[in-house]
């Protein structure tokens, strides 16, 4: 090994290099944060970045309102409901949802962190104790972060979308970007549990659940398959767990 590799082996990337390498040999990143390289700030200061500039593209170009009034006539049982209210109890139940809607973008970046301890927590023991990995509990955190990536992509995608001259009252706040047959179907009119399939078949989706398979098996150890069926086996029932619960409660 040359001496410059040497350098690079003992110190490590940085993380710009480690997110590059995300999206062009995720391996490399990976393999960095098996070494101890385990920072995950730059890429939750992008992600939260990206969010922001979707939040912006809302309130400007739809309007927090018009979100608010789309979900409610996406959904039968909700519209119905807000039929039956009186005038006050309506606008009550709007502006509830509306600041509803605000607080989840504003503090995305907080609920990220959240939801990253429990995906991490999960598949830590799922690699570790189904498969006889010996991942950290930290590598796997990083891992996480870095595989959610991908997901600036479709974000950066629904901004555009939107600046593009979409019609506001089309605008939904859980699918705003064409990256799976959901955003093609009429959430009103297809049927609940189909278009929670379609629209779970997601492109970005598929693509980050592919890179947290490779992340998952490097940091434990263990051959890339079994962080294939960790990861995969996961998000199946999740997929499966939202289209059962539309079809019931949709």
């Amino acid at each position: 090994m040359s001496e410059p590799e040497t350098q690079l082996t003992a110190a490590g990337l940085t993380q710009w290099q480690r997110l590059a390498d995300t999206f062009t040999a995720p391996s490399k990143t990976f393999e960095d944060i098996k070494r101890g390289n385990r920072s995950w700030w730059l890429p939750l200061i992008v992600m939260a970045l990206a969010g922001y500039i979707l939040f912006a593209a809302v309130v400007e170009k739809v309007g927090i309102r018009q979100v608010t009034e789309n979900q409610i006539r996406m959904s039968p049982k909700a519209e119905e409901r807000m039929a039956q209210a009186t005038p006050e109890q309506r606008e009550q139940g709007y502006k509830i949802s509306d600041g509803i809607t605000e607080g989840v973008f504003i503090a995305g970046p907080l609920f990220g962190m959240l939801g990253a301890v429990v995906v991490a927590a999960v598949l830590f023991g799922t690699i570790n104790f189904g498969f006889g990995g010996r991942a950290k509990f930290a590598d796997v955190f990083a891992v996480v972060y870095y595989a959610w990536l991908p997901s600036v992509v479709k974000v950066l995608l629904g901004v555009v979308v939107i600046y593009a001259g979409m019609a506001p009252e089309s605008f939904n706040i859980k699918n705003f970007a064409p990256t799976n047959l959901g955003a093609f179907l009429d959430p009103v009119e297809t049927n609940k549990a189909l278009y929670a399939l379609a629209t779970a078949f997601d492109a970005v989706t598929i693509w980050m659940v592919v890179v947290m398979g490779i992340g998952v098996a490097t940091v434990a150890g263990v051959k890339r398959n079994a962080g294939y069926i960790a990861v995969f086996g996961w998000w199946v029932i999740v997929v499966l767990l939202g289209v059962a619960s539309a079809a019931l409660f949709g």
